[in-house]
């Protein structure tokens, strides 16, 4: 999100409704696709003049929290015990970005800029024009999560060390990540979606213990509305998401990033 002056929020004191909708609509929605939530953020808190603030970051949580539950929600029948394996598999994807996160955090942190993001979009646009355009599913070889080795699991959880980078997204890099490995579209997509359940609940938790203070003072009620818009729109758009993926590809996604890429360089 863009940075304002701290004297910004003194005129800002509460999160409103209709703020917190779209905010929660902006997460839904483009957490779980591969078009990165950052630059919609950006634009979003451009056009409603909301400051990077505690508030926020405690509202930040509050709807990854949300869009949690959703895909939790979605494949309850995957979080279980007889789905072990899948879940080692998931870790073992998932250790790379928590390494190198908390090793580099400060230098993740300093990598951030408008430029950056806007950029980034166009070039991970190019990447899913170019995979789509060498892709054949009727060679991928993988058509189930389950079916998914842990050297496969490295390789993706290795590729979504990319979304360091901001703009880059992380469902991108992820999905990018199972293409190459041989992953039909519905499986490398149902893998992002699952690994961004210890993906977010550990930024999440970070997060929630850093800014825990902020909600002592809050408005709960624009809270509870965005944490319920967040998870509907995240739970519909996993489903549209698998259902679109059936019948089209990512060359959509590449069009569209490469477009809103564009966008944020003529907004710069």
């Amino acid at each position: 999100m863009l940075q304002y002056a701290p004297n910004d929020w003194n005129r800002r004191k509460v999160l409103d409704i209709f703020q917190a909708i779209i905010i929660g609509i902006i997460e839904g929605f483009t957490e779980f696709l591969p078009i990165s939530s950052t630059g919609h953020m950006i634009v979003a808190s451009r056009m409603m003049e909301i400051p990077q603030s505690t508030l926020i970051k405690a509202y930040e949580v509050i709807i990854q929290l949300a869009a949690i539950l959703a895909v939790m929600i979605v494949y309850r029948e995957k979080i279980t015990f007889k789905k072990i394996d899948l879940w080692r598999k998931l870790l073992v994807a998932f250790l790379p970005l928590a390494i190198v996160g908390f090793i580099f955090k400060d230098v993740i942190k300093a990598l951030f800029s408008l430029k950056i993001v806007a950029i980034m979009f166009i070039v991970g646009g190019v990447i899913f024009l170019l995979v789509e355009y060498f892709y054949d599913e009727k060679k991928s070889s993988i058509s189930k999560v389950e079916d998914i080795t842990y050297k496969e699991a490295l390789i993706i959880g290795v590729a979504q060390l990319f979304s360091f980078i901001p703009g880059t997204s992380r469902a991108g890099a992820t999905i990018v990540g199972g293409l190459l490995c041989g992953l039909d579209r519905k499986s490398a997509a149902e893998f992002s979606f699952l690994l961004a359940i210890p993906v977010m609940g550990a930024v999440s938790g970070y997060d929630l213990l850093k800014h825990y203070q902020a909600f002592s003072s809050i408005d709960f009620l624009p809270f509870f509305v965005g944490f319920v818009v967040a998870f509907v729109v995240a739970y519909l758009t996993i489903k549209l998401f698998l259902a679109f993926l059936s019948r089209f590809t990512f060359v959509p996604f590449g069009i569209y990033r490469i477009l809103f890429g564009l966008l944020l360089l003529l907004l710069l």
